[in-house]
């Protein structure tokens, strides 16, 4: 652990300990006097000075100017390296509790900082929102008052994300066409900077049924340029204009893109956005969408290649090929764990309207009564309202209006707003 307060506090207290006198420790090269200076935070000891000082103290000049003696820090600079393999291996919960001793046990600014934004990372894997937003706009302030050695990039994307996963359509999309501004007027139009807050940003202007601004973002899905030259790029540009931070952030993406090849998932999300998007939009590109989807599907795993799927049915719908349709989602709804899923659940939705396309309003009904079940047992939140919106709509195509109100209702009810008294007798009768 670092030792208690200053450098004059450390070696007041080593002092003590040792029952030494200040002029026993100031010997024949120093002034008992000038060692009462030191300690008492009037001067500040040469790097010769701290190691005959270490010497006398018996321990070694990097505790009396840090606080912390090398291996101490050695073994703290592994385990923030291990809390963040941790964090890639999607096991959070140990990665929180590793970077709170990161913070806790360590005075290095550079690693402190790495642990703040690691936990911040934790706490959005966890569900935490809340607490990750504060978090990451720390780490922006702290950034923006230092733009010299530090960008404020990443943690504006992250906000970003974070700000939509809550339901702040404002600050997401204020904050990721900030994001967006800059990167590319670095000239940086493609890399998983870029395609994480085109991602987000399409998702929010969707929310917000911007059309126009959603078909302007459609157009970053082309571009594929060599991620570890733009990035480079990029770097040298904002060198070029003296930010520095942003020079070394945009560096350190350079370097990791060539020793990946430019492989990651980030690209494939935001075909998936986009693609979202062409089947919603006016226009109803499904032919695009489709290709997207099927570009995207290489790249994802897990619950991501599963939504992949289910947004390639629902376009398969759109374009008529229902068979084809209902027999993806059977296989998917098969595969999957559990259906009290919110991915379960937007499957058969689709499934419902691949039925109802088919005129088999029955089969659609059984599956639509089912879901809603599932929908009353999960937590509210954004994304339930738009299950629920979604599955009203069905029931209305399906000719149940009952059931359909309901749904709504349970839509309103998940983002906080409940009928009033009033409205729920006019209901009944």
């Amino acid at each position: 652990m670092p030792g208690p307060g200053s450098v004059g506090e450390r070696v007041r207290d080593l002092r003590l300990t040792r029952r030494m006198s200040q002029a026993q420790l100031a010997g024949h090269d120093l002034s008992d006097s000038y060692i009462s200076l030191i300690e008492s935070g009037k001067r500040t000891p040469t790097p010769a000075v701290l190691k005959l000082l270490s010497e006398r103290l018996g321990c070694t000049p990097e505790y009396l100017s840090e606080g912390i003696e090398p291996e101490q820090r050695a073994h703290i600079e592994v385990l923030a390296r291990h809390c963040e393999l941790a964090l890639h291996a999607g096991r959070p919960d140990d990665a929180l509790r590793g970077f709170d001793d990161v913070i806790a046990a360590d005075d290095n600014p550079d690693l402190t900082l790495r642990a703040r934004w690691g936990r911040a990372r934790a706490l959005e894997q966890l569900g935490r929102t809340t607490e990750a937003i504060a978090g990451f706009e720390e780490l922006r302030e702290l950034a923006e008052r230092d733009a010299g050695r530090t960008s404020w990039l990443p943690s504006v994307i992250a906000l970003t994300r974070c700000y939509h996963t809550v339901g702040d359509l404002g600050q997401a999309v204020s904050l990721g066409e900030r994001a967006l501004g800059r990167l590319t007027g670095l000239g940086l139009t493609t890399g998983p900077d870029l395609a994480e807050v085109a991602r987000v940003l399409l998702l929010a202007h969707l929310d917000r049924a911007d059309a126009e601004r959603t078909r302007e973002l459609t157009a970053l899905l082309g571009d594929d340029r060599d991620v570890a030259e733009a990035y480079y790029d990029a770097s040298r540009r904002a060198l070029g204009e003296s930010a520095l931070g942003d020079a070394i952030y945009l560096a350190e993406q350079a370097l990791s893109a060539a020793a990946t090849h430019g492989r990651d998932t980030s690209r494939a999300r935001l075909r998936v956005a986009g693609a979202r998007a062409l089947v919603r939009g006016d226009g109803q590109d499904n032919l695009r969408a489709l290709e997207l989807l099927t570009l995207a599907a290489p790249d994802l795993h897990g619950d991501e290649a599963t939504v992949c799927v289910i947004e390639s049915a629902r376009a398969l719908v759109r374009l008529g090929r229902l068979d084809e349709a209902v027999g993806r989602l059977r296989e998917t709804l098969a595969s999957l764990p559990g259906q009290l899923d919110p991915i379960a659940v937007q499957a058969q939705l689709v499934l419902a309207s691949a039925q109802l396309a088919q005129h088999d309003v029955q089969g659609a009904l059984g599956v639509l009564r089912t879901t809603a079940a599932q929908l009353e047992r999960l937590p509210a939140s954004r994304h339930t309202a738009s299950l629920s919106r979604e599955l009203g709509d069905l029931f209305d195509a399906a000719g149940d209006g009952g059931a359909a109100t309901n749904a709504y209702r349970r839509a309103l009810e998940s983002v906080g707003l409940r009928p009033t008294q009033r409205t729920t007798q006019f209901a009944e009768r």
